[in-house]
């Protein structure tokens, strides 16, 4: 991990998110790279295009220069956490957020996406066009989602990863166990058991077992009809202090752990989601 991306707009619960940017690159030696994304405003039939070009300028004018005003705020939080020797780069882009985080990524070869959520409830958590939950169902860079909750919790000293004992699950736990090694954290495998488990369920987490059984881990198989309350459940019960999940596009536990659900999540979970996409 070399480059993190920080997406922000400055409120509350993006300087929240950025505390674990820093705390990320900190860990892996990596530099964080800002992006502030601001759309231009709509301009009904302007007399001439020069009048057009005129209010462009002026607005990313005005962007910029508070693009450049909120700077300080970032790096005197750096500096009150004692991390103000991360490296920094700043990125100011018009148009599209998931189009521009995307575009950023490609070019900038991102290893990892942090950024705030503000949480949601009824029909908000359904919408597609929440930033969280936009850039989870549209970019293939894994995506840390950190709530305005946790801004007061920063310690990451024990993780849960959800499974569905796939072998295409393997790849995210290696990934969640090394960064857990560098947080020296705990990883607590979690499969929430289903009248729908596979015959060979018990074969594959022995397996598992077997073959994890030199990390720092440990595996919880539970029972619950409400997949996502078992979850949030568990995460208070163990004071879980970030939550893995991947997505799923198929397969027999499609109705449980898909895009939907790992959306929701990150709305819900008092605790940063990290998601890692399904290739």
């Amino acid at each position: 991990m070399k480059r993190i991306l920080f997406p922000t707009d400055f409120s509350e619960a993006a300087n929240a998110a950025f505390v674990y940017a820093l705390q990320f690159a900190d860990s892996f030696d990596a530099e964080v790279i800002i992006l502030h994304v601001y759309d231009l405003p709509i301009v009904e039939a302007p007399p001439l295009p020069e009048s057009t070009k005129e209010i462009f300028d002026i607005v990313e004018l005005n962007q910029f220069e508070s693009f450049r005003e909120e700077l300080p705020a970032l790096h005197k939080i750096a500096q009150n956490k004692k991390l103000d020797h991360i490296k920094l780069r700043n990125i100011l882009l018009y148009g599209d957020l998931v189009y521009n985080i995307n575009k950023v990524c490609n070019e900038e070869n991102i290893d990892l996406v942090v950024m705030g959520t503000t949480g949601a409830s009824g029909v908000k958590e359904a919408f597609l066009g929440s930033n969280a939950g936009a850039v989870i169902a549209n970019t293939q860079t894994p995506v840390l989602c950190v709530p305005k909750a946790a801004q007061f919790h920063h310690q990451v000293k024990s993780i849960a990863f959800t499974t569905q004992y796939k072998d295409k699950d393997n790849e995210a736990l290696r990934k969640t166990l090394e960064l857990a090694e560098k947080f020296k954290a705990k990883v607590y495998c979690l499969y929430i058991k289903n009248d729908d488990d596979p015959a060979d369920i018990e074969e594959r987490i022995n397996e598992w077992k077997m073959y994890y059984k030199d990390n720092n881990i440990d595996f919880f198989n539970i029972a619950g009809d409400h997949i996502e309350q078992t979850i949030l459940d568990f995460i208070e019960n163990q004071q879980v202090d970030m939550l893995v999940m991947r997505t799923h596009k198929r397969g027999f536990f499609e109705s449980l752990f898909h895009r939907s659900l790992t959306k929701k999540m990150a709305y819900h979970t008092k605790v940063p989601l990290l998601v890692f996409h399904e290739n």
